[in-house]
């Protein structure tokens, strides 16, 4: 990010602008938006300009900008439309301390001018830095067309409001309130009676939720998927968006948390195979505590909370306190790798059952039933198998499993820096210690790649 987002206050503050043509109009239409103080400084100015000057909504000096008119304002525009003058105001400007936009010029701007939304007082500022403005214009065509007409009423009323609201309890149940007004109560109370009929549906709604039990804490376990944010459910995606608290896995990706509330705690509860770990009885004891105080916990787990989670463990932690609690599912990382090489986790004729096993657990190399795993056609996605490659090659090799048996790994499932490296059962360890895997790993035993020879050369390529 080059360009950090903020709304600046402009409020009776002066915002100066250098130009009098079609630049500097389509400028201006946006800031008279604001409740700044506009001076334009113009030799010539296009008709709209006069026109606003005489009705008294900016004030115009006839004269090119110099030295001195940056003085007291909190921002500059230069809109001449003539290369070297924009560069003279911008050079003036930054002299005098004051932020400078060169119009259509990114480079020499000190900030840009997003594309706007405006529902007043709520307003959404869209900026891609330049890279994409037709991108911009459609986005915000798009929420043109979702935000409701009333919103910034709504939120004006709403704002008058906000006092009486702090009798609610900080939290769940203010939010409570705020969620049903703006997008239930609210809208239908608009649509009835308009603004007038705002007031006195915030008043019954207040009075409502005011003689509301509070709410017991509740934990949500969630299956945050392989890491790809889009690939979390909806209901995933809702209870981050309502959580008070969320404990996420190490392996949980920044894109995901993102998707939290700010005003959440986000709690880094993370283990790592053969590494440092949260213990998992200081996580169970922070559940039931967080829960216990009345809020609303995601437990974030990589995955599918239900498959190498610990699952079970945590959820007697709450029984046990009598917190409640539910479960919603994710993708497991299995689905996921499968998915990106083309190919099932069954097939008519070839296996009739899949295994998902792990490559170790608390005791060390989890043991399996490698007779059965090493018959043809056999096929498991095995989790946390990095540092056991060899051990499992071994055992498998030892049961009869041929070493021409295909084994694909995928690493960093789903992400924007997955890649995929095939393998056979013969020399696994070899082009494992060879890819260099620093992400989280997934390998699929008994089965290629669908384009494994692109994929092979891809990797070649990337290696040279």
């Amino acid at each position: 990010m080059k360009h950090f987002p903020i709304f600046l206050s402009v409020e009776d503050r002066k915002i100066a602008l250098s130009g009098g043509g079609d630049a500097a109009l389509a400028k201006l239409r946006l800031l008279l938006k604001t409740e700044a103080n506009i001076v334009v400084y113009a030799r010539q100015a296009a008709p709209e300009i006069k026109a606003w000057a005489a009705d008294r909504m900016i004030d115009w000096v006839q004269r090119d900008f110099t030295a001195g008119d940056a003085s007291g304002a909190v921002l500059v525009y230069a809109a001449n439309d003539d290369e070297a003058v924009d560069r003279a105001v911008i050079d003036i400007a930054r002299a005098e301390g004051v932020l400078a936009n060169h119009v259509d010029n990114l480079s020499n701007s000190d900030f840009i001018t997003p594309a706007i939304v405006d529902r007043d007082p709520v307003t959404v500022a869209i900026g891609t830095e330049g890279a994409a403005p037709v991108l911009a214009r459609a986005i915000k065509a798009d929420l043109e067309e979702r935000l409701p007409r009333g919103l910034g009423t709504m939120a004006r009323v709403g704002k008058l409001f906000r006092k009486f609201a702090e009798a609610l309890p900080m939290g769940r149940a203010r939010r409570a309130f705020w969620s049903e007004y703006y997008f239930q109560t609210g809208p239908l109370a608009f649509d009835k009676d308009g603004e007038e009929g705002l007031g006195e549906a915030l008043g019954a709604l207040f009075t409502k939720h005011l003689s509301k039990t509070a709410e017991a804490g509740h934990v949500t376990f969630v299956g945050a998927g392989p890491g790809d944010p889009e690939l979390l459910t909806v209901k995933a995606r809702n209870a981050l968006h309502d959580a008070d608290v969320v404990i996420h896995d190490r392996l949980i990706t920044p894109e995901i948390l993102e998707l939290a509330r700010r005003e959440a705690l986000i709690v880094d509860a993370g283990k790592e195979g053969f590494g440092p770990s949260t213990p998992q009885g200081d996580i169970d004891v922070m559940l039931v505590k967080y829960a216990a105080e009345g809020h609303h916990v995601v437990r974030l787990k990589s995955g599918d909370a239900t498959v190498f989670g610990r699952l079970d463990e945590e959820i007697d932690a709450c029984a046990d306190a009598a917190i409640a609690y539910s479960v919603i599912p994710g993708i497991t990382s299995a689905s996921a790798a499968v998915a990106s090489v083309g190919q099932s986790l069954t097939r008519r004729g070839r296996n009739s059952s899949v295994r998902l096993i792990t490559g170790h657990d608390v005791k060390g190399y989890a043991e399996q039933d490698w007779r059965s795993l090493a018959s043809d056609g056999e096929v498991a996605a095995i989790y946390m198998g990095k540092k056991s490659a060899r051990f499992l090659q071994g055992r498998l090799m030892m049961h009869g499993a041929s070493p021409q048996t295909p084994v694909t790994i995928v690493e960093n499932v789903s992400r924007p820096n997955q890649r995929i490296v095939a393998s056979q059962l013969s020399h696994l360890p070899e082009d494992l210690a060879d890819a260099s895997l620093t992400g989280p790993a997934l390998i699929l035993y008994g089965l290629a790649p669908r384009n494994a020879e692109l994929i092979t050369q891809t990797l070649e390529e990337v290696a040279q």
